[in-house]
Parts: structure tokens; sequence; C-alpha cells
């Protein structure tokens, strides 16, 4: 009994961030990966089918199985994602009437900018293992 229902909890987790992964592909202001792959840990836990279905993904699996097998980002997710912090601060500095938001959240946005830029690129990996 106590083992459905946290399968049936993870299971619930691995759908609400799989939607949420579906719509950040569509809408600038949510990441995309960092959902889904809260969606493959859940699923992993649940539905070794549906996360299967995440990591073969024709969309979506590459960047999942590059985190996952070699802990890389692509140089694309690692521009657009740096792009879309810089905009975020811009428009918080431009929008906030004091210096505390765009202060606090440019700190953040360092430090979580410093973590994407310090992963390997997957071509980079590629390029080292045939060395």
């Amino acid at each position: 009994m106590k083992q459905s229902r946290h399968r049936l909890l993870y299971l619930m987790i691995g759908w609400i961030f799989t939607g949420l992964g579906f719509v950040g592909a569509f809408l600038p202001i949510l990441p995309t990966t960092p959902f889904l792959l809260v969606a493959v840990w859940a699923f992993s836990k649940s539905s070794p089918k549906l996360r299967h279905w995440l990591f073969t993904h024709p969309q979506f699996g590459p960047y999942i199985r590059d985190w996952f097998e070699k802990g890389a980002i692509s140089r694309k997710a690692k521009f657009f994602s740096l792009s879309m912090m810089l905009a975020s601060v811009g428009f918080a500095t431009f929008m906030s009437e004091n210096l505390y938001v765009p202060i606090t959240l440019g700190i953040i946005m360092l430090a979580t900018g410093t973590f994407i830029v310090t992963r390997p690129s997957p071509s980079s990996i590629a390029v080292k293992s045939q060395q």
C-alpha cells in the first residue's frame, strides 16, 4: 500500500514536470531541460517505461542523455540560458524601484551562470575521448 502511494506520487511529479518542460519548450521564460531532468528522476522511481520515453524522445532525449551520461550541457543550451538570465536581470533592473531585487537576482544568476559555463559541452567530451 505504502509503495503504491509512493509510486503514484512519483508518477504525478513526473507528469507535472514533463508538462512544465513541454510548456517551457514554447515559452522562453520557462526552462525546459531542468524540468525534464526532474521528470526523468521521478519516472525512474515509478515507471521505467516513461523514463525510457523521455530518454529516447527525439527532441529532448539527446539533452537529457548528455546530462545523465556525461554531465554535459550543449553550447546552444548554455548560450540560450545565459542570454535569458542576462535578459531577466536587465528586465528586473529596469522594472525595479529599488536595487535589492536586481542585485539579489544578479548574484543568483551569476552563481547559476557559473555552474552552467563550467559544465562540459558534449562536443568537447567527444574530442577528448578521441585523443
